[in-house]
């Protein structure tokens, strides 16, 4: 989709109790799960978003309160954003792009 971006995000909470990061990453996901501007997929390390720059960048302002809403007193957020203006570019795309020059690439497994 042309005017799309893929970008990935990750929203760290420091100084919390525990080391266990599960409670804020599903809080995030619970506002993107009610978006319906912004599609997700949520890795390991992060979350990749794709949807138009200034919905993406509104989320992701979103998503690094969630921490502090939660009790966190510091957050660290990077986010990674890909523009092409060229053509359209999606998360699928990108992977796709990779896999069709080596086929045997492993992508993420649905568990």
């Amino acid at each position: 989709m042309k005017g799309h971006v893929v970008a990935e995000i990750s929203v760290v909470p420091l100084g919390t109790e525990s080391t266990s990061l599960s409670q804020y990453v599903a809080a995030c996901v619970k506002v993107l799960d009610g978006r319906k501007d912004v599609s997700y997929q949520l890795t390991p390390m992060g979350t990749v978003m794709e949807g138009p720059l200034d919905k993406v960048l509104e989320v992701a302002r979103l998503l690094h309160e969630i921490p502090f809403a939660e009790g966190a007193l510091r957050v660290m957020t990077t986010l990674k954003i890909d523009d092409r203006r060229d053509k359209a570019v999606t998360m699928a795309g990108k992977v796709g792009s990779v896999v069709k020059r080596y086929p045997a690439t492993r992508t993420a497994k649905k568990s």
